[in-house]
């Protein structure tokens, strides 16, 4: 495992070969702290209205396993594979920027309480290798500081 400069570690290259050809892709974590419990966080991830307050991107989310959500005004869409209320949830993922030749990949959120509130990890897998600006800010830009400042307004 590779600690990144902004805190993110990667956990390496993997090869994928799908139906549409070989595509290499790699998975990586990110995480931060957030002032908030688990339960809220889970909350606002899994809800419309909560998701485009805390990111400040609009979001439409069916919070069902098998529902599908939109997010950052529909930059981002997947499908929800698992939900344990209120620590973790999977989703698959997939960006505007993925070609037709991507697969989706798939985020895991992990919220782990703390004195401090809540460790946000996110396991970020099978995302196209050419996508390295999720893993080099993007989460931390999109998502952690903007969950920050919604959290701490609270």
């Amino acid at each position: 495992m590779l600690m990144m400069a902004n805190g993110a570690e990667s956990l390496g290259n993997s090869r994928h070969v799908t139906e549409r050809g070989t595509t290499v892709t790699y998975d990586f974590e990110v995480s931060d702290q957030i002032p908030a419990s688990p339960q809220e966080i889970y909350d606002a991830w899994m809800s419309s209205e909560g998701h485009s307050a805390m990111t400040g991107g609009a979001a439409h989310v069916d919070p069902v396993v098998g529902g599908e959500y939109d997010a950052w005004d529909g930059y981002i869409h997947g499908t929800t594979v698992v939900l344990e209320p209120p620590t973790r949830l999977v989703q698959s993922w997939r960006s505007a920027g993925f070609t037709d030749a991507n697969e989706d990949s798939q985020i895991e959120v992990l919220l782990e309480a703390n004195e401090a509130g809540t460790l946000v990890r996110v396991l970020h897998s099978s995302v196209p290798d050419d996508h390295r600006g999720y893993e080099d800010g993007r989460w931390q830009k999109s998502y952690f500081d903007p969950m920050k400042a919604y959290f701490e307004s609270k």
